[in-house]
This record gives structure tokens, C-alpha cells and sequence, in this order.
């Protein structure tokens, strides 16, 4: 089975260091009022680009200089996020099915070296990053590119992502999609074929295959 991955969200739980760093960006521009919890709610349901610029509309920021404020905090937090209960366990035992794991992330290679930080390199046939330059999810253009370069037989290839948006990317791409919900609180709009509050609710379709 082939299995495609996002990162921020599903594989590493990087998002108490987007929120700590958002917070923090924010608070440099005088804004102290956004909860974490609002700023988690955000992110999830849309992405960080739109958070962004919803911040930045809303107390009428500099986007630019925000966004930049938000990457040096975030760059030197993110070696602090772990990956998910479950994640390297799923990968590995994907591999011993014979099946084939691939990254699909909008994050640049920093995703990359918290993979291989963590063990997770050897785990993976190939996949794309930010500096890839391929269009954003929802559209499916890097999607397509992995399948197209590793063969994968759709049928019975899943992405899976916490976010509609990782969804629509794959069914743009006309495979199935799983939503890695954590804490149940994204507003469903994608139509996943499953969703799912842990990683090891992967590992019966894994073993199945």
C-alpha cells in the first residue's frame, strides 16, 4: 500500500510550536488578546498562510513582516516537535506489508531533517517538499507527480492529512483520503474515506492489505 504523508499535524506534532510562535509574533506587534486555542483553530480548519493574513487584515499588520516575525520564532523552536504516537510505528509496519511511504508537505527541507533527526528517512521511497515548488494543496500537481514517478496503483493508495484541504488533494488526484483528527475539531467538509482520532487506527488497513 502506498501511503502518502502530510507532516505539520500528522506525522509531527509541530502545531504548540506554530501557535507558541504565532503568539509570540503577535505580542511584538502589541497584540496580546488571540488564545492559543483560537490560534490552534484556525490553522486547522484553513492553513497558516490564511491565519496570517486573517491577523494581519484584522489588526491591520504588515503581512510581510508578520510572516517573517512568525518564521524566525518558528525556526528556532521546531527541532522541540516530536512526532505523533503511532507515526513511526504505522511507517515501519508499512514497510513490512511491502508498502511504500511518501512525504507531501508544503514545510521546506526542515521537515526533512526532523524526519531524519527521528529515524523516519529510511522509512520513506521519496516525496516532495516546499521547495519543490509545486502549486499548494488542495491541488493535486505533487500528488500526481509521486504517483506518475513511483507508479503507484491508485486503487489502493491513501493520502492522509489533518486538514480538508490534505482530502481534496487526494481525491484531485482520485485517491482515497484519511483525515488524522486528533481532538475532532475540524469542520468536515472534504468527504474522507475515514477519519481517525489515532495513527494505530491505521494498522488494521495496513495489515488487511
Amino acid at each position: 500500500m502506498d501511503l502518502f504523508w502530510d507532516f505539520d499535524g500528522t506525522l509531527f506534532d509541530t502545531y504548540p510550536i506554530m501557535v507558541k510562535s504565532l503568539k509570540q509574533a503577535l505580542e511584538v506587534n502589541g497584540i496580546t488578546d488571540q488564545k492559543a486555542h483560537d490560534l490552534y483553530w484556525q490553522m486547522r480548519q484553513g492553513s497558516l498562510g490564511e491565519t496570517l493574513k486573517s491577523l494581519a487584515s484584522t489588526y491591520n499588520l504588515n503581512y510581510t513582516t508578520l510572516e517573517s516575525t512568525y518564521r524566525t520564532n518558528e525556526a528556532q523552536l521546531l527541532e522541540e516537535a516530536q512526532p505523533f504516537d503511532q507515526a513511526y510505528e504505522v511507517c515501519q509496519k508499512n514497510i513490512q506489508k511491502n508498502g511504500r511511504n511518501f512525504l507531501l508537505t508544503h514545510r521546506d527541507i526542515q521537515a526533512k531533517g526532523l524526519m531524519q533527526h527521528h529515524g523516519f528517512d529510511s522509512l520513506f521511497s521519496g516525496g516532495v517538499t516546499g521547495t519543490d515548488k509545486f502549486p499548494r494543496k488542495p491541488d493535486p500537481a505533487s500528488l500526481n507527480f509521486l504517483i506518475k514517478k513511483f507508479q503507484t496503483e491508485k486503487k489502493t493508495a491513501i493520502m492522509i492529512g489533518d486538514r480538508n484541504l490534505d482530502i481534496l488533494a487526494a481525491h484531485n488526484a482520485d485517491i482515497k483520503g484519511i483525515l488524522f483528527d486528533p481532538d475532532h475539531l475540524i469542520q468536515v467538509t472534504s468527504q474522507p474515506e475515514k477519519r481517525i482520532k489515532n495513527l494505530a487506527e491505521l494498522l488494521p488497513l495496513i495489515i488487511s492489505h
